[in-house]
């Protein structure tokens, strides 16, 4: 019995896919070179790759791989896969956050192998592997300061650490380490006291060759404005005026703001070290009236900290800090009313932040 054209075409057939005996470690190097994501993320996976997914089932043909597979390798992940700077073993456990992050690598290189012409595998064995839950991978609690231990830290720093101006403006725009060490003169308006956040530096590491320092996107690949205080505008026009003093070239608009004395930029895994070292002498010296130890990241969260107890909205806040969106219930919750009764709804409140953020952190700061 003949089938007619319009009786195929209602089906989708999907062709056979010839089970692949490829390795997997052999399969992952090619999808990794195909990929067209940012030098560091491709870096990240790559690393990642070889770490922790190749000497464990690296030589396991493409068609052999089963959920049930890559569960047990999440499960010894979990238990004993970390290794150290050399990439040597060292019998502790890798965070769920990592491994979970391991499977989604993996999920997205077999769901590859499977939509390939033609295709390498017939299904994706990631889609029933069982990796960590997102609640087991969450990170771990947060412990930004308040702003009486922000105005001790920067109290100190000021005659304490040369990046005190870098410590401020973490602090006080909220902007990620990447987004400041990016930051050019251009990008900053002292006159209308604002700094356009467009662009974020980060490490790239490859096996083998030394680490580069690269610009891309910021986190979420959207540029933003952020206002700044009275005295944050203060603070960059000296450090601007000293910059010039040392060489013309490092107060010109396409100069980055903090850079070394080549103008180059200042290494980020170098700069969170500083922090950490400066902030460990700011905790000696004042000894019991110092702020509690924290991680130079967790100065972004002591800004929204702050920002949530000056009430500024939650809207306001996230798109000041360059999050991609707000949390479920601080989208939906209501928070006052509009003019005829009705909800007020984040996206309003957002829209009307009648004193600057900036200026409000740094009235909480100045009463201590």
């Amino acid at each position: 019995m003949e089938v007619s054209h319009g009786v195929k075409s209602a089906f989708r057939v999907r062709e056979y896919a010839d089970p692949s005996k490829q390795p997997l470690g052999a399969y992952l190097a090619t999808w990794l070179d195909g990929l067209r994501l940012a030098p560091s993320t491709v870096a990240s996976y790559r690393k990642n790759v070889r770490l922790h997914i190749t000497p464990y089932i690296g030589d396991v043909p493409l068609a052999s791989l089963t959920s049930a597979r890559l569960t047990k390798l999440y499960r010894g992940l979990e238990t004993s896969g970390r290794r150290d700077g050399k990439g040597s073993r060292t019998g502790k456990p890798l965070s769920a956050c990592t491994v979970r992050h391991i499977h989604t690598i993996l999920g997205a290189a077999l769901g590859a192998a499977v939509d390939a012409e033609p295709p390498q595998l017939s299904r994706n064995p990631a889609a029933r592997a069982k990796p960590p839950t997102a609640e087991q991978a969450r990170a771990p609690e947060m412990h930004p300061w308040n702003a009486a231990q922000l105005a001790a830290f920067l109290t100190w720093s000021a005659t304490g650490s040369v990046l005190h101006v870098a410590w401020w403006a973490l602090a006080m725009t909220g902007m990620r380490r990447g987004e400041l060490l990016a930051l050019r003169w251009r990008d900053i308006d002292l006159e209308a006291a604002t700094i356009a956040v467009r662009r974020s530096a980060g490490l790239v590491r490859v096996k083998g060759q030394k680490a580069v320092i690269t610009e891309g996107s910021t986190k979420n690949k959207q540029s933003r404005v952020v206002d700044i205080d009275a005295a944050t505008v203060t603070l960059l026009r000296a450090w601007k005026r000293d910059r010039g003093t040392l060489a013309l070239p490092l107060a010109m608009d396409h100069a980055l703001v903090f850079s070394d004395l080549e103008g180059r930029h200042l290494h980020p895994e170098r700069f969170s070290r500083t922090f950490k070292t400066t902030l460990a002498r700011c905790r000696k010296t004042l000894g019991d009236g110092a702020p509690p130890e924290i991680r130079l990241h967790d100065l972004r969260h002591t800004h929204a900290t702050l920002l949530q107890m000056s009430r500024v909205a939650p809207a306001a806040s996230f798109g000041r800090s360059g999050e991609r969106a707000l949390p479920a219930a601080q989208r939906t919750a209501p928070k006052a009313t509009r003019s005829n009764g009705s909800p007020r709804t984040m996206r309003d409140l957002g829209r009307q932040q009648p004193v600057a953020s900036g200026t409000r952190i740094m009235r909480l700061v100045s009463l201590y």
